[in-house]
């Protein structure tokens, strides 16, 4: 499966109705093999809500963050020591320590190599324009960004597709509960880091800070399992975060800590984390991001203070987004309200328009790119030509402006970052437009940014800035190569906002680098949908918390507008993936349907007994795509005021489980109860928590088939049930809130002579967003 979003199809599939097998003949549910699709639908049901319950089933498994309390893990707890509890406890906090310091290292890598290799890259062209040689300036900058481009379109294209696209939706839907293929493996952390190194290297208009979060994710997840599949660290300490549960909790501190190192904004990380991509949160999961993020915060500022001694190259000023707008005295009256305001509205307006518009592009990109690997080198060459071309032409239509003797700042600026690039103006002159295009992305907006610059760009090159970087924001997205969302619309927002800021002249007290800021803000807001967390991250950037109030308007104004006209460009690019997402409010209708509603809606499920005979476990894993089935006991001897042969819910087991029993052919002669020390011979806790093996490894004589299992150790004893009453809504709350996978549904009332009845029970599939899913 393809993972970024040019070259993902939409894989959601609708599910047919039920057809009969004559003209007028009605279809017996009771008797629907196994081996059959287990939704169906009545074409008299197009009116009724139910008709669209199913309309989209995703195939992508589940994850496991609920606690399997069998047998065996409960031995496990009561088994283990005060020291054995604090040492996993240590390696906890162990973990998180090494996902904040590698991935603050290898940002700094990746900076570094971003400043020294496009540093040397415009130095180089510069000195070209000066000698009045345009022509030999245009093809080296061209060849250079051509294979650079080259480079990182290679890497994701031939041995990590995955590592193409930001990264961003798809932890979003990870720690949502899907298990995204392929996504935080070895292969796709070196691409990553390579692929971005080479890409924003380009010139392409795209930033490194998407990106980190996945590079952050994927060193999270390659610790907590102990390395590459292949080359993994078996120690036994280590197995035991190789489970879905804590590994959610390890990508968790990576994705924050990938924020942090991606803008030095270490609350800002944590509440991205909480704000934006996690579903599930608990207290000990913030401390610990927090810790991540912290670590990662101390390297970068180790890294910035060792090259401030100018060890680094050309390192410099450049390489981390900080624009330190701390001397800066804020100052803003009642009236300014109204600017304030009309930003927040004109980034909410755009960051939709936006979306919509990258929608369309995407969907294009994906007909070219399931054309073959070489249609996506192309596409990707293709818009870096384009790229090098506006970069490169451009600043040439700008007027030479005269340098300003009342600025401390040497101009024209030659051989270093800063805002007045000469160009091809003469002595005494800079080009305006050239400070924002000629120059790293990084170095743009921090020269956008800049403070008590009334004078410095003029209208035309703010606008020619802002329309260029439009068009190249939404061609560049999509690409084969690894790209962030973040820093293509900061330079968007931030262009349109000093060009407001300069259309209000003296009606307002902000400063033109402020209303840049907050343009940058709100099409962020906009866009992303993000408030809090891109709050925080704002005031760690600009170090100024007087810009609090008016961030906050811009902010709320920009996400309401914004809801109002489209989803956000995260969700939009979920949709694109195919990959199915539980969102947090529920849809109006599910409030007038009820989980009982849903399961009359399909055949009963599939059950197993507590003592299961081996052909029958075989039969069912063969003929059905579920992840987990209800395990009951018939003809149980009742307690006191229950009738005789009460049928007993024990719980229920995971597919997974029963393949490890197959496997390891825990088999019994005749059909009888297992003693507690007979499972543990054969099975461990932390080896049931594991996600291997399949159904297809598996070998059984026929001589096994007559065998039997008792699935009593095995069996999840306290699933989570509900009443056949609660709303959908309620019930999807539940499963967003708890993190659950599969839930079981019982009925209200109990016939005579049965405990609990299961005869429309129904296991939902957790992430299939309000549908219900076969495969749960």
């Amino acid at each position: 499966m393809e993972e970024d979003p040019s070259q993902v199809a939409e894989t959601t599939t609708t599910t047919s109705s039920v057809e009969g097998a004559g003209e007028g003949e009605e279809r017996d549910l009771e008797s629907n093999p196994l081996n059959q699709p287990l939704l169906k639908r009545s074409r008299t049901l197009s009116s009724n809500p139910l008709a669209i319950v199913g309309a989209k089933v995703s195939h992508i498994e589940s994850l496991d963050y609920e606690i399997n309390e069998n047998d065996l893990f409960k031995h496990d707890w009561r088994s283990r020591s005060s020291a054995q509890v604090l040492q996993y406890i240590f390696l906890k906090w162990l973990l998180a320590f090494l996902v904040g310091l590698l991935t603050g290292l290898i940002a700094t890598l990746i900076n570094l190599a971003v400043e020294n290799i496009a540093g040397y890259k415009l130095l180089a062209v510069s000195g070209l324009v000066e000698e009045k040689r345009y022509l030999t300036g245009f093809i080296y900058l061209t060849t250079a960004n051509f294979v650079l481009t080259l480079f990182a379109a290679f890497l994701c294209v031939c041995f990590a597709p995955t590592a193409a696209g930001p990264g961003i939706p798809e932890i979003k839907a990870y720690l949502n509960g899907i298990d995204t293929p392929n996504m935080f493996g070895a292969s796709t952390l070196i691409v990553k880091i390579f692929g971005s190194i080479g890409a924003v290297s380009a010139g392409l208009d795209l930033g490194k800070e998407g990106p980190l979060v996945h590079i952050g994710s994927c060193i999270a997840s390659l610790l907590g399992q102990g390395g590459p599949e292949n080359y993994r660290i078996k120690w036994r300490w280590l197995r035991y975060f190789n489970n879905d549960r804590d590994r959610r909790d390890l990508i968790t501190c990576g994705a924050s800590s990938g924020v942090c190192a991606a803008f030095r904004a270490p609350v800002g990380g944590v509440l991205f984390s909480l704000e934006e991509v996690a579903t599930w949160w608990r207290s000990a999961l913030l401390w610990r991001t927090f810790f991540s993020t912290a670590v990662v915060a101390v390297v970068l500022r180790a890294f910035i203070e060792y090259c401030n001694s100018g060890k680094c190259g050309l390192f410099g000023r450049g390489g981390l987004i900080m624009f330190d707008v701390s001397d800066v005295t804020v100052t803003y009256h009642a009236m300014d309200i109204v600017p304030v305001a009309l930003i927040g509205l004109i980034g909410g307006v755009l960051g939709s328009l936006y979306n919509h518009l990258l929608h369309k592009v995407l969907r294009v990109y994906n007909l070219i790119n399931q054309k073959g690997k070489i249609h996506k080198l192309l596409l990707s060459l293709s818009v870096s030509l384009f790229t090098s071309i506006c970069l490169y032409c451009l600043p040439f239509l700008a007027t030479c402006s005269p340098c300003d003797s009342s600025i401390t700042e040497t101009c024209p600026t030659n051989g270093r970052t800063g805002n007045f690039k000469q160009f091809n103006c003469p002595d005494g002159y800079y080009n305006d437009l050239a400070s924002l295009l000629f120059t790293t992305n990084d170095d743009a907006v921090r020269n956008i940014f800049s403070t008590n610059t009334v004078t410095e760009f003029h209208p035309l090159s703010l606008l020619i800035f802002f329309g260029l970087y439009c068009i190249l924001g939404l061609i560049t997205f999509g690409i084969a190569v690894p790209s962030g969302l973040f820093l293509p619309i900061i330079l968007m927002g931030s262009a349109y906002g000093r060009l407001l800021g300069i259309a209000m002249g003296s009606y307002t007290k902000i400063d033109q680098g402020l209303y840049a800021v907050l343009g940058a803000a709100s099409l962020m807001a906009g866009s992303m949908r993000m408030t809090v967390s891109l709050c925080v991250i704002f005031l760690e950037l600009t170090n100024n918390l007087l810009l609090l109030p008016i961030t906050m308007i811009v902010l709320l104004i920009a996400k309401s507008v914004g809801d109002c006209i489209n989803p956000s460009i995260y969700e939009i690019i979920l949709h694109l993936k195919g990959l199915p997402f539980l969102d947090a409010n529920p849809e109006p209708w599910m409030r007038n349907l009820t989980v009982g509603e849903l399961a009359d809606a399909k055949p009963p499920v599939v059950t197993l007994h507590g003592v299961e005979k081996v052909a029958r476990i075989v039969d069912v894993l063969r003929n059905t795509t579920h992840n987990g089935f209800p395990v009951v006991d018939e003809g149980v001897v009742p307690r006191v005021g229950l009738a005789i042969g009460a049928t007993e819910l024990h719980g229920i087991v995971l597919r997974a489980h029963l393949v490890k029993v197959l496997k390891k052919k825990w088999f019994l002669q005749e059909r009888r109860r297992t003693e507690e020390w007979e499972v543990r011979e054969k099975f461990t806790w932390i080896e049931l928590a594991e996600r291997e093996g399949k159904f297809e490894e598996v070998a059984v004589t026929n001589d096994e088939m007559e065998m039997y299992v008792d699935l009593h150790p095995l069996t999840n004893t306290t699933p989570y049930t509900v009443v056949e009453s609660m709303s959908v809504a309620k019930a999807l709350v539940l499963f967003r809130q708890v993190g659950l996978r599969h839930m079981l549904i019982v009925p209200k009332y109990q016939a005579a002579g049965v405990s609990l009845p299961l005869p429309n029970s129904l296991h939902l599939h957790a992430r299939i967003c309000w549908f219900i899913c076969s495969e749960c």
